[in-house]
């Protein structure tokens, strides 16, 4: 029997690349860059798989309009190989970020395969108060 588990956190739509890990797909993923995020602290935490690729030639990460890109490029060999599974070419994911995500405090790592986008996020002020109105007709 199976058991039903409930999410924990925020409510979200299934990502795209989600639906090709079905085991038709296995193996066969068209997603290239594969990530996970997470809310760590102050931060918003974006890890991407990118085995093999040099940060400085072959990883670009922009932020524009509240909108993460990263994108990947990954060359094939000059030796023919008699089997492979690696896939080749251009790589991009995009995600939409927090509404409280600042687009100037962005840190971008590299280790060991894993691409990690770390991105601040802005406190807002969680006490409210009542705003007067200015009266022009009583002048």
């Amino acid at each position: 029997m199976n058991a039903i588990t409930r999410r924990t956190g925020p409510p979200r739509l299934p990502d795209l690349a989600e639906l090709f890990d079905a085991p038709f797909f296995a193996g066969r993923s068209p997603v290239g860059l594969r990530v996970e995020t997470a809310m760590e602290d102050d931060r918003y935490v974006v890890r991407a798989e990118a085995p093999g690729m040099d940060p400085d030639k072959d990883l670009t990460v922009t932020i524009e309009h509240g909108v993460l890109t990263i994108q990947a490029e990954r060359s094939e060999s000059t030796a023919t190989p008699q089997h492979s599974e690696f896939r080749y070419g251009s790589f991009s994911r995009t995600l939409a970020l927090p509404a409280d995500a600042s687009g100037e405090d962005v840190v971008a790592s590299y280790d060991k395969g894993i691409l990690e986008v770390s991105i601040g996020l802005t406190r807002r002020s969680e006490n409210s108060r009542r705003v007067p109105i200015a009266r022009k007709d009583q002048e």
